[in-house]
């Protein structure tokens, strides 16, 4: 597995990370044995980073992932997220931060977390009084690197001048590019960035199915990409992406992991899956190589990105 690095303060990670917010939130039913399973598959075959938050089950999914990298902990990057409250309103007040990161070193069982990112942007608190307080966090040793989640070019700056920000996280995929507007900022910042949602919630996976025939915990029982007249065409162009894929041997999974690994060196995808075979299956797009044309083919099925917004009108983050 090639390595890359995020930003300048020295973060260095595989090409492809690991997502485990499916394991206990958002995709149905709650998996902690698929997960752990999932999680060590991806550590033999390369993988060094992975991802949790506070949010993904209270606790729940960081003790997956705690434990679950206990026997290689300091051969890998962990990243969670402090920021929400349990009806999912925002809290990024310092004495916030600081109960959030003691409690998630409890539930991973370390005594550092290597990536703190701030989940969603707080706009009742200064963001230089989030970074301000993360920078404290560093210094004590607590934390290694700075991210921002679902952030804007001034925030990001506000941010940065404080405490620089090694990441930003935000969803981007082939049916997702609404972020693209951010790299002009990331790249003048030297910021690195961790696409979430890589595979389109699992649209481009291949194994998709109706809004209707997911369970109620499933958040693709209400997303716009999987609701009639837009679920169509986003099948169609999932369709002749397989086709392009199955031209170089690939799914069009790896297909599009790939294409993300195209769009810059300081992209760092975050795939997550329980199934180990999945997990296999994710990792080979870091040895597929696109050319000019297969790039131009891409561009020419999704020109703009799928059809359907990420969220329902009203909970789009708004970047500032």
């Amino acid at each position: 597995m090639q390595t890359r690095t995020l930003g300048t303060q020295g973060l260095t990670t595989s090409a492809i990370g690991y997502g485990s917010m499916g394991i206990s939130f958002a995709y149905g039913a709650a998996d902690a044995a698929g997960g752990s399973s999932a999680i060590q598959r991806a550590y033999d075959l390369g993988v060094t980073f992975f991802d949790t938050a506070e949010m993904y089950g209270w606790g729940e999914n960081e003790k997956v992932v705690g434990q679950a990298v206990k026997g290689f902990r300091d051969e890998v990057v962990v990243a969670t997220k402090f920021g929400f409250t349990r009806d999912y309103g925002f809290d990024s007040r310092p004495e916030h931060i600081r109960e959030v990161v003691e409690n998630s070193l409890r539930y991973l069982s370390m005594d550092h977390i290597d990536v703190l990112y701030q989940h969603r942007v707080d706009p009742n608190v200064p963001i230089e009084d989030v970074a301000g307080t993360v920078k404290e966090l560093i210094d004590a040793g607590k934390v290694k690197y700075f991210g921002l989640s679902e952030a804007g070019p001034e925030t990001m700056r506000r941010a940065h001048a404080v405490q620089p920000v090694s990441v930003l996280q935000t969803e981007y995929s082939l049916f997702e590019r609404d972020v693209e507007v951010l790299f002009p900022t990331l790249n003048e910042l030297g910021i690195g960035f961790v696409p979430y949602s890589p595979l389109g919630r699992g649209f481009l996976t291949g194994t998709t199915k109706l809004a209707s025939e997911y369970e109620e915990a499933d958040m693709r029982s209400w997303d716009a990409r999987w609701q009639p007249g837009n679920f169509e065409k986003n099948v169609e162009a999932t369709r002749q992406l397989t086709e392009l894929a199955a031209t170089k041997d690939a799914t069009v999974a790896q297909l599009a992991l790939a294409w993300l690994l195209a769009q810059g060196e300081h992209i760092v995808p975050i795939p997550g899956s329980r199934s180990a075979k999945r997990v296999e299956e994710n990792i080979g797009a870091a040895r597929l190589t696109l050319t000019a044309a297969d790039l131009t083919r891409i561009k020419e099925i999704l020109p703009t990105g799928g059809f359907g917004s990420r969220y329902p009108e009203g909970m789009n983050p708004n970047w500032h």
